[in-house]
């Protein structure tokens, strides 16, 4: 210690007050800079939003981004600009937003699909649904129909199964999507029955098969289904909610036909990158609950068919755990193959 304290007396007054200086100046240039990200996160948001639309230009999801991010705009005073990055059942958008800076400014309105199937459906993911994103918000619910022919001899649910128990593996039941797939996955085993899965490309070649006849039954989201129910060329046996909907009150849930407990959705969340800061997530989670629930959007949305629900960002965390488990059991329990 005498020997420090003789080295220090030892310096020339002048490298010493050049030493302090530096010092202080540091500790200055440091204070500037903790104040200067404390001061643009107070900011947030103070430039453009972009949401990332992982789906087709057109479809429900890209719908829902545009009246949502309208509304944010204009709560907010900043410009959000919807991106549609269709692709890879939603991964091209996913992995898009993974690798964005995790500042706030480039969420993704994402769907159960891309946050708890495509861990079964994939062999190999490139993103990890829970780490590598923030969660936000869910946004909201979308029932499905199970659907047959306006000439279907089939007047319910319990008749379609004693059908399919009747005669194994001969009937058909067909989808568009992963998440209907997996409903139908889901009810089969839920009814004991073995009916052929038909999939489809687009909901337009798969009702044109279904009102002819060539398959059975089919599940389709409310807002594509709804117009062939009320137009008379479909039949729509039961909705796959909790309980009913009120843009259908007549349809009565699977869970009433016979399976209490029977619900499967397609939901969509918003959510960041991972990293994003928690004072970004929070304000962002107040924004968008606020443009959810404004009586215009959510009105807007309803008759769009998606029922609006909103979160907290650690209960959509536990929203995507519970989902990823279930589909996990389905995937087990059907024997299906990975992709």
């Amino acid at each position: 210690m005498y020997a420090s304290i003789k080295r220090l007396a030892s310096i020339p007054l002048p490298s010493v007050h050049r030493r302090v200086v530096s010092w202080r100046m540091a500790a200055c240039l440091l204070g500037i800079l903790t104040i200067s990200a404390a001061q643009a996160q107070q900011g947030f948001p103070n430039k453009p939003i972009r949401i990332i639309s992982p789906f087709a230009a057109g479809s429900s999801t890209d719908l829902i981004a545009r009246i949502v991010g309208q509304k944010l705009s204009e709560n907010i005073g900043q410009p959000v600009i919807v991106d549609t990055r269709p692709g890879a059942n939603g991964i091209v958008g996913a992995e898009l937003v993974m690798r964005a800076a995790p500042d706030g400014y480039t969420l993704i309105l994402a769907s159960n699909g891309i946050l708890g199937i495509n861990v079964s459906l994939f062999n190999k993911l490139p993103y990890d649904p829970l780490k590598d994103f923030a969660p936000i918000t869910v946004g909201g619910f979308v029932p499905y129909f199970l659907l047959v022919s306006a000439s279907s001899p089939v007047p319910s649910v319990k008749e379609l199964i004693a059908l399919a128990k009747a005669n194994p593996g001969k009937h058909t039941l067909s989808s568009a999507a992963s998440v209907a797939h997996l409903t139908g996955e889901l009810f089969k085993l839920s009814a004991g029955i073995d009916m052929t899965h038909v999939p489809y490309k687009s909901p337009a070649n798969a009702f044109t098969d279904l009102i002819s006849g060539q398959v059975d039954a089919h599940f389709e989201p409310l807002p594509s289904a709804l117009p062939q129910v009320k137009g008379g060329r479909v039949k729509a046996l039961a909705i796959t909610t909790a309980r009913r909907s009120s843009l259908a009150p007549e349809v009565p849930t699977i869970a009433e036909s016979g399976f209490p407990g029977f619900e499967s959705t397609a939901w969509i969340a918003f959510l960041a990158p991972a990293g994003t800061p928690k004072d970004v997530i929070g304000r962002l989670n107040i924004e968008l609950t606020k443009a959810f629930q404004t009586p215009e959007v959510k009105d807007k949305l309803q008759q769009n068919g998606l029922e609006v629900q909103t979160s907290t960002p650690e209960q959509l965390t536990e929203s995507i755990k519970a989902e990823i488990a279930k589909w996990v059991r389905v995937f087990r329990d059907a024997k299906l193959n990975r992709m």
